[in-house]
């Protein structure tokens, strides 16, 4: 049975998606959030999931911080630890502690606007498509080896709000995915640092946005 140690900083919609999944071979060690207030804890209590805190501001430095969550993290012996909208930047050494069990999602198409207001910038440059992505975590903000990704259109008339959602629902698919291909042993690097899926399913040849007329 692998262990999933999954950090929340709010509702952590991402944690109950993973949670409901009930992924063969896994079991939720913990939830943990940076934020006492943060309402994915009582999510995880509900489900009889240990819910912990490690405050980050009980603690002087990020280094500090990181150290104290990765000894909370560690006391569950995790194969895995999952980020599920967790607002800290982690440090460099935190990351490499778990080098290859550290996933993360985010709201954008990678290499595409990483870092915040991703469906802001997504609307600014009138993109057709959005979506969403799952990688492995490295030093270098939102540009770890890519999982799986999802596509959603940009519709006429989306606000911020409105693509979010339509983004937010294909999160709620593929990250579960993600960690159960994780489980199963699925995933391997490349070593030109890609990641590939063992038994990846072909896909359709391709769509566009506005389709092709004729």
């Amino acid at each position: 049975m692998k262990k999933i140690v999954i950090l929340i900083s709010g509702r952590g919609s991402n944690m109950e998606a993973i949670v409901r999944a009930r992924i063969p071979g896994a079991t939720v060690a913990a939830v943990i959030s940076n934020r006492p207030d943060a309402a994915g804890l009582a999510f995880a209590a509900s489900h009889g999931i240990p819910a912990q805190v490690v405050d980050h501001k009980a603690y002087p430095s990020r280094e500090a911080f990181d150290a104290a969550l990765a000894e909370t993290i560690d006391a569950h012996q995790p194969d895995l630890v999952v980020l599920a909208g967790f607002m800290r930047v982690l440090t460099d050494g935190f990351v490499g502690r778990y080098n290859g069990r550290l996933l993360n999602i985010h709201p954008s198409l990678l290499p595409s606007f990483p870092g915040l207001h991703t469906h802001q910038r997504a609307l600014e440059a009138g993109v057709r498509v959005a979506g969403t992505t799952v990688h492995f975590v490295t030093p270098a903000l939102d540009c770890g080896p890519i999982v799986i990704q999802a596509v959603v259109p940009v519709l006429e008339g989306d606000d911020e709000a409105a693509l979010a959602a339509r983004v937010l629902v294909q999160e709620h698919r593929i990250y579960p995915q993600a960690v159960r291909w994780f489980v199963d042993g699925r995933l391997s690097l490349t070593a030109d640092g890609k990641v590939r899926v063992a038994d990846e399913p072909a896909g359709p040849a391709g769509w566009t946005v506005p389709p092709v007329e004729g």
